[in-house]
């Protein structure tokens, strides 16, 4: 800073503190996974073919990771220039970086010293350009480190960049795991970096899927490996058994920028077959969670956003698992939607949020209505025991219900004698020859009102005694009855109830009242759909429990 006589500031430049600003960029929300991605960015906007990672732990504890890339190299000067905080732009805007600061913040995050050897072929030299947070804080100054290339630095280069290119290296990495262990570099630690290693393999096979699979020709192809092991795509679109639902001329949206230039994005939406649907082999592949439905944004091909809805529907719940929602935009988009320095997150305007919502709708709740079709549908497959419920019934003939004088299959109607007096005749379901050990409860397929139950008289010949058909396609049947299974008792208490529910009707009914007691039914049965709109089908496991105990 500096005054004239009158002590006033003349010189506005205000360097930042050193010290506090390259601790504090090491808190600006990477974790492993995202920081690596960074760095890989660089190696592919390097134009590298290979990329490969190593995650060391020695026996004392010390732990590095290692990039290692084939691509374009840098001399020394590129080198200085691309160690600065803030990096001149690139020359190729659609890149994977974007902000000059990838390389810098995401290694920081993880180590205190992060350091670059690079060379743009085999005839020239190894250049090599250090950050040490501690030396920085030593000297309090933006003051990097140029040491000599170590024999090993010399071997990993051969190793992991081959002739030419750049490799990155963590060193002092304080924050590569999430604890520190009581016996650095024991097996409790040496597993964690296993782990360490199978989750970015995992982060990085999606983040890049359209660079590693070789039949996806929308973006060039790379190889990356970490520790020695081939990672390998996954597309979150399972593209050979998904349905592309929308029609062309609905995937492409046009995005007014501020100064007017209209850009253009892409969609498509996907759904899932539903996982009853796939072999054990597809459902690894298809991985349907809950987490797993929503967005997947691609920048510049590469995935920086998955799952979730952004704003644009509620929060995430199964009956929207099997879609997901491709979609794509280039550097040229990245003020209007926000990019953040980590590449990892985007925020849709909310006019565009209004547009995504209402394009998108009839997929949201098609996508719902096959969940819902086909779980329905399995789980209406598994039977549920009413004989005892039946025999309850049968034991207790003092139970208060009508008495039938007359029941005609053929019409389809019954003449009762009940509350409301002698020869009250019903348009109701009458079943002959009817399975004795389900004349008063029986769940069946065929209810087409929606309704939970209906009323019915079922016997053999004219011997006719009043019961319950429960639909088993009702809610209320698929999601409470089938979790209940495992426990007798309350299916019969279910039962019963809807079996006096069903005869009380009977008891009470005549041609004026039947429309009442059918808009009861109805109402019920409606307002239980509703108050079970929320709750999950039952998975195999509580089905395969209930199982297990009716065995």
């Amino acid at each position: 800073m500096s005054t004239n006589s009158n002590g006033a500031i003349t010189n506005l430049i205000n360097q930042p503190d050193a010290l506090r600003l390259i601790y504090g960029l090491r808190d600006t929300g990477y974790n492993f996974n995202t920081a690596a991605a960074d760095v890989i960015d660089n190696s592919i906007a390097a134009n590298a073919s290979e990329v490969n990672v190593q995650i060391l732990l020695m026996e004392d504890g010390r732990k590095f990771v290692a990039f290692g890339d084939d691509g374009d190299g840098m001399d020394e000067k590129a080198l200085f220039e691309a160690m600065r905080y803030g990096a001149p732009v690139r020359s190729n805007l659609a890149s994977l970086g974007k902000f000059g600061l990838g390389l810098k913040t995401a290694s920081s995050s993880v180590c205190l010293k992060f350091t670059v050897i690079s060379r743009v072929s085999s005839d020239t030299k190894l250049a090599k350009l250090a950050w040490d947070l501690e030396h920085v804080e030593e000297r309090n100054a933006w003051e990097m480190m140029k040491e000599d290339v170590t024999s090993y630095e010399r071997e990993w280069f051969e190793e992991l960049c081959g002739e030419k290119g750049t490799l990155v290296i963590w060193s002092k990495c304080d924050r590569l795991l999430s604890k520190e262990y009581k016996h650095p570099g024991g097996t409790s630690e040496q597993r964690a970096v296993l782990r360490l290693a199978d989750q970015l393999r995992n982060h990085i096979g999606l983040i890049y899927y359209r660079f590693l699979d070789c039949a996806d020709n929308r973006e060039r192809n790379i190889s990356i490996y970490v520790n020695g092991e081939t990672v390998n795509y996954w597309n979150p679109f399972f593209p050979e058994r998904s349905e592309q639902v929308l029609a062309e001329n609905q995937q492409v949206l046009e995005i007014e920028l501020m100064d007017g230039r209209i850009q253009t994005a892409s969609i498509r939406a996907w759904i899932l077959p539903n996982r009853r649907d796939l072999s054990s082999d597809e459902q690894k592949i298809a991985r349907i969670t809950n987490r797993g439905q929503g967005f997947y944004i691609h920048r510049e091909g590469r995935v920086i956003q998955q799952g979730g809805w952004l704003g644009v529907f509620g929060a995430v719940e199964p009956h929207t698992s099997l879609l997901r929602i491709e979609f794509d935009f280039s550097h040229k988009l990245d003020e209007a939607f926000k990019v953040d320095v980590k590449k990892s997150k985007i925020l849709f305007d909310p006019a565009l949020e209004e547009y995504l919502k209402n394009l998108l709708q009839p997929t949201y709740r098609e996508a719902g209505n096959r969940y819902r079709r086909k779980e329905k549908a399995e789980v209406a497959k598994h039977g549920i025991d009413h004989g005892s419920s039946n025999r309850a019934i049968s034991s207790t003939p003092i139970a208060s219900k009508p008495s039938v004088v007359l029941a005609d299959p053929i019409s389809g109607t019954a003449t009762i004698q009940n509350n409301r007096g002698p020869a009250i005749k019903l348009r109701v379901s009458v079943e002959p020859n009817i399975d004795p050990n389900s004349i008063y409860v029986e769940a069946v397929d065929d209810i087409n009102s929606g309704d939970l139950w209906e009323s019915r008289f079922g016997g053999a010949e004219s011997d006719f005694a009043p019961g319950v058909r429960i639909n088993k396609h009702h809610d209320f049947y698929q999601k409470i009855y089938q979790r209940a299974t495992a426990n007798g008792y309350a299916v019969e208490g279910m039962d019963l109830l809807l079996w006096a529910f069903s005869v009380a009707e009977q008891n009470n009914v005549n041609e004026e009242l039947a429309p009442i007691f059918e808009d009861i039914r109805q109402e019920v049965s409606s307002n239980l759909r509703k108050l079970l709109r929320e709750v999950p089908m039952p998975d195999d496991e509580d089905l395969s429990a209930a199982e297990i105990i009716e065995d």
